[in-house]
Protein backbone atom coordinates (compact mmCIF):
# COMPACT_ATOMS: atom_id res chain seq x y z
CA UNK A 1 0.00 0.00 0.00
CA UNK A 2 1.52 3.67 -0.85
CA UNK A 3 1.61 6.56 1.31
CA UNK A 4 -1.00 7.78 -0.68
CA UNK A 5 -3.59 4.84 -0.63
CA UNK A 6 -2.89 5.02 3.71
CA UNK A 7 -3.37 8.80 3.36
CA UNK A 8 -6.44 8.24 1.81
CA UNK A 9 -7.50 5.21 3.84
CA UNK A 10 -6.96 6.90 6.63
CA UNK A 11 -8.95 9.94 5.92
CA UNK A 12 -11.87 7.98 4.88
CA UNK A 13 -11.92 6.52 8.15
CA UNK A 14 -11.23 9.68 10.06
CA UNK A 15 -14.33 10.66 8.10
CA UNK A 16 -16.98 7.57 9.22
CA UNK A 17 -15.23 7.84 12.61
CA UNK A 18 -15.75 11.33 12.73
CA UNK A 19 -19.19 10.85 11.96
CA UNK A 20 -20.49 8.65 13.92
CA UNK A 21 -18.73 10.15 16.93
CA UNK A 22 -20.57 13.98 15.93
CA UNK A 23 -24.14 12.20 15.29
CA UNK A 24 -23.89 9.85 18.07
CA UNK A 25 -22.89 12.29 20.81
CA UNK A 26 -20.61 9.68 22.08
CA UNK A 27 -18.10 10.93 24.72
CA UNK A 28 -16.06 9.17 26.89
CA UNK A 29 -16.11 11.95 30.05
CA UNK A 30 -19.99 11.14 29.87
CA UNK A 31 -19.79 7.88 29.85
CA UNK A 32 -17.97 7.80 33.47
CA UNK A 33 -19.68 10.71 34.20
CA UNK A 34 -23.14 9.83 33.87
CA UNK A 35 -23.00 6.70 35.47
CA UNK A 36 -21.77 7.79 38.74
CA UNK A 37 -24.16 11.50 38.75
CA UNK A 38 -26.87 10.60 37.33
CA UNK A 39 -27.12 6.73 37.17
CA UNK A 40 -27.78 6.98 33.30
CA UNK A 41 -25.84 3.90 31.53
CA UNK A 42 -26.32 4.98 27.48
CA UNK A 43 -22.51 6.44 26.65
CA UNK A 44 -21.02 3.85 29.19
CA UNK A 45 -22.58 0.41 27.62
CA UNK A 46 -21.16 1.97 24.06
CA UNK A 47 -17.64 2.78 25.59
CA UNK A 48 -17.67 -1.22 27.23
CA UNK A 49 -18.78 -2.76 23.79
CA UNK A 50 -16.33 -0.22 21.93
CA UNK A 51 -13.57 -1.72 24.37
CA UNK A 52 -14.46 -5.54 24.47
CA UNK A 53 -14.43 -5.18 20.26
CA UNK A 54 -11.33 -3.57 20.38
CA UNK A 55 -9.47 -5.60 22.88
CA UNK A 56 -10.50 -8.89 21.34
CA UNK A 57 -9.07 -7.48 17.84
CA UNK A 58 -5.96 -5.90 18.97
CA UNK A 59 -4.83 -9.19 21.10
CA UNK A 60 -5.88 -11.15 18.55
CA UNK A 61 -3.64 -9.31 15.71
CA UNK A 62 -0.46 -9.19 18.35
CA UNK A 63 -1.18 -12.95 18.69
CA UNK A 64 -0.73 -13.49 15.05
CA UNK A 65 2.05 -11.23 15.37
CA UNK A 66 0.43 -8.50 13.27
CA UNK A 67 0.06 -5.04 14.83
CA UNK A 68 2.08 -2.26 15.64
CA UNK A 69 0.89 -1.82 19.40
CA UNK A 70 2.39 0.99 21.41
CA UNK A 71 5.68 1.07 23.95
CA UNK A 72 5.51 3.18 26.28
CA UNK A 73 6.35 2.77 30.30
CA UNK A 74 4.02 2.41 33.24
CA UNK A 75 4.95 4.53 36.38
CA UNK A 76 3.57 7.06 38.71
CA UNK A 77 3.71 9.58 36.20
CA UNK A 78 0.99 7.65 34.39
CA UNK A 79 -1.46 7.67 36.85
CA UNK A 80 -0.55 11.38 38.09
CA UNK A 81 -0.87 12.47 33.93
CA UNK A 82 -4.32 10.33 34.29
CA UNK A 83 -5.87 12.19 37.11
CA UNK A 84 -4.80 15.59 36.16
CA UNK A 85 -6.32 14.24 32.16
CA UNK A 86 -9.64 13.48 34.33
CA UNK A 87 -10.03 16.30 36.07
CA UNK A 88 -9.34 18.27 32.91
CA UNK A 89 -12.56 16.85 31.09
CA UNK A 90 -14.44 17.32 34.01
CA UNK A 91 -13.97 20.74 33.48
CA UNK A 92 -14.32 21.55 30.04
CA UNK A 93 -17.14 18.94 30.11
CA UNK A 94 -15.78 17.03 26.93
CA UNK A 95 -13.41 14.17 26.54
CA UNK A 96 -10.63 14.81 23.69
CA UNK A 97 -12.20 13.59 20.98
CA UNK A 98 -15.58 14.91 21.89
CA UNK A 99 -13.92 18.77 21.92
CA UNK A 100 -12.70 18.18 18.46
CA UNK A 101 -16.33 17.64 17.79
CA UNK A 102 -17.79 20.21 19.62
CA UNK A 103 -15.49 23.09 17.86
CA UNK A 104 -16.00 21.84 14.23
CA UNK A 105 -19.95 22.57 15.37
CA UNK A 106 -18.59 26.05 16.46
CA UNK A 107 -18.45 25.58 19.94
CA UNK A 108 -15.84 28.44 21.30
CA UNK A 109 -15.76 27.01 24.97
CA UNK A 110 -14.70 23.94 23.50
CA UNK A 111 -12.34 25.45 20.84
CA UNK A 112 -10.08 27.11 24.56
CA UNK A 113 -10.27 23.49 25.90
CA UNK A 114 -8.47 22.02 22.67
CA UNK A 115 -6.16 25.48 22.27
CA UNK A 116 -4.96 24.53 26.44
CA UNK A 117 -4.83 20.67 25.55
CA UNK A 118 -1.79 21.92 23.16
CA UNK A 119 -0.44 24.05 25.68
CA UNK A 120 -0.23 21.67 28.21
CA UNK A 121 1.43 19.14 25.73
CA UNK A 122 3.92 22.30 24.24
CA UNK A 123 4.67 22.28 28.59
CA UNK A 124 4.82 18.80 29.43
CA UNK A 125 7.32 18.43 26.04
CA UNK A 126 9.48 21.25 27.89
CA UNK A 127 9.44 19.48 31.13
CA UNK A 128 10.44 16.30 29.01
CA UNK A 129 13.59 18.01 27.33
CA UNK A 130 14.96 19.69 30.60
CA UNK A 131 15.15 15.80 32.08
CA UNK A 132 12.72 16.51 35.27
CA UNK A 133 11.13 14.16 36.69
CA UNK A 134 8.17 13.28 36.50
CA UNK A 135 9.19 11.64 33.63
CA UNK A 136 13.02 11.65 33.03
CA UNK A 137 13.75 9.96 29.59
CA UNK A 138 16.86 7.91 31.33
CA UNK A 139 14.48 6.19 34.01
CA UNK A 140 12.16 5.06 31.56
CA UNK A 141 13.98 2.09 29.61
CA UNK A 142 11.15 -0.49 29.34
CA UNK A 143 11.89 -2.31 32.41
CA UNK A 144 11.02 -2.18 36.21
CA UNK A 145 12.62 0.90 38.00
CA UNK A 146 11.03 0.79 41.53
CA UNK A 147 13.81 3.21 42.85
CA UNK A 148 11.78 5.93 39.99
CA UNK A 149 8.24 4.58 40.27
CA UNK A 150 8.40 3.01 36.85
CA UNK A 151 6.72 -0.38 36.02
CA UNK A 152 7.98 -0.70 32.82
CA UNK A 153 6.32 -1.56 29.14
CA UNK A 154 2.80 -2.82 30.04
CA UNK A 155 0.60 -4.12 27.71
CA UNK A 156 -0.69 -7.61 26.36
CA UNK A 157 2.22 -7.73 23.46
CA UNK A 158 4.62 -7.31 26.74
CA UNK A 159 3.20 -10.48 28.70
CA UNK A 160 3.28 -12.21 25.28
CA UNK A 161 6.93 -11.44 24.40
CA UNK A 162 7.64 -12.62 28.06
CA UNK A 163 6.09 -14.90 29.48
CA UNK A 164 5.15 -16.73 26.31
CA UNK A 165 1.52 -16.86 27.04
CA UNK A 166 -0.69 -15.12 23.85
CA UNK A 167 -1.71 -11.91 23.91
CA UNK A 168 -5.28 -13.13 22.87
CA UNK A 169 -5.28 -14.85 26.56
CA UNK A 170 -4.91 -11.43 28.23
CA UNK A 171 -7.51 -10.57 25.62
CA UNK A 172 -10.08 -12.69 26.77
CA UNK A 173 -9.35 -12.30 30.47
CA UNK A 174 -10.12 -8.32 30.27
CA UNK A 175 -13.13 -9.00 28.10
CA UNK A 176 -14.90 -11.14 30.28
CA UNK A 177 -14.31 -8.29 32.80
CA UNK A 178 -15.61 -6.06 30.94
CA UNK A 179 -18.59 -8.08 30.23
CA UNK A 180 -19.16 -8.74 33.70
CA UNK A 181 -19.75 -5.05 33.82
CA UNK A 182 -21.75 -4.91 31.21
CA UNK A 183 -24.43 -7.18 32.30
CA UNK A 184 -24.37 -5.75 35.91
CA UNK A 185 -24.76 -2.42 34.01
CA UNK A 186 -27.95 -4.47 32.56
CA UNK A 187 -29.22 -5.71 35.72
CA UNK A 188 -29.24 -2.27 37.06
CA UNK A 189 -31.71 -0.70 33.92
CA UNK A 190 -33.82 -3.67 34.91
CA UNK A 191 -34.02 -3.27 38.16
CA UNK A 192 -34.28 0.37 37.70
CA UNK A 193 -36.94 0.10 34.89
CA UNK A 194 -38.70 -2.21 37.27
CA UNK A 195 -38.97 0.16 40.06
CA UNK A 196 -39.91 3.21 37.26
CA UNK A 197 -43.01 0.82 36.67
CA UNK A 198 -43.91 -0.46 40.21
CA UNK A 199 -43.99 3.77 41.28
CA UNK A 200 -46.28 4.82 38.04
CA UNK A 201 -48.63 1.79 39.15
CA UNK A 202 -48.46 3.01 42.68
CA UNK A 203 -49.34 6.67 41.70
CA UNK A 204 -52.05 5.73 38.90
CA UNK A 205 -53.59 3.28 41.77
CA UNK A 206 -53.57 6.60 44.73
CA UNK A 207 -55.25 8.54 41.87
CA UNK A 208 -58.11 6.13 41.06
Amino acid sequence: MTPVVECLVAFLFGSVVGLLMQRSRFCNTAALRDAIMFKTYRNTKAMLMAMMILTVGFTGFMSLGGGHPMQFDVGLNTFAGLFLFGIGMVLAGACTVSTWVKTGEGNLGALWALLFTFVGMFLFSLAWSWNWWPPAPQTMTGEPNLPALQLGFANARTLQDKLGVPAIVFGLVQFAVLLAIYRAILRRERAQQAKHEQHQQETAGQQA
